[in-house]
């Protein structure tokens, strides 16, 4: 089975390489957030290696076509894996700072998102 990227529909390399550091940046911020909520005070680069997992496995099931259902739940459980492994946490507190996680992402994004929508459709 070969399975080919869909580049010409997804985009430039390029493209894909700052969409997958942005990303990656700002679920690196959320996860720091969300362990800080939890935790208290936690190290920076511990955050520097959760991001990433989850930003990658989005990138590459968006450009697969894999369905996102599917790739939102690899995303988080790979995202809860890296918290567990970083952090050492039980199963309970990691999935909590997971669910921090999830949230403050979905809260940050929605509202960033709102703010470049009402800056890009301002008039003049």
């Amino acid at each position: 089975m070969v399975v080919t990227l869909q580049t010409g529909s997804v985009g430039s390399p390029l493209a894909i390489a700052g969409t997958f550091g942005l990303f990656a940046l700002f679920l690196t911020l959320t996860a720091h957030i969300a362990a800080r909520n939890v935790l208290g005070d936690v190290e920076v680069k511990k955050a520097f290696a959760v991001g990433p997992v989850p930003a990658a496995i989005g990138v590459v099931s968006t450009a697969l076509g894999v369905n996102s259902f599917l790739a939102l739940l690899v995303a988080v459980l790979a995202d809860a894996g890296m918290i567990r492994y970083l952090y050492g946490r039980s199963a309970g507190v990691t999935a909590y700072i997971t669910l921090i996680h999830v949230v403050v992402s979905v809260i940050l994004g929605t509202v960033l998102f709102g703010v470049l929508f009402l800056a890009t459709s301002a008039p003049g």
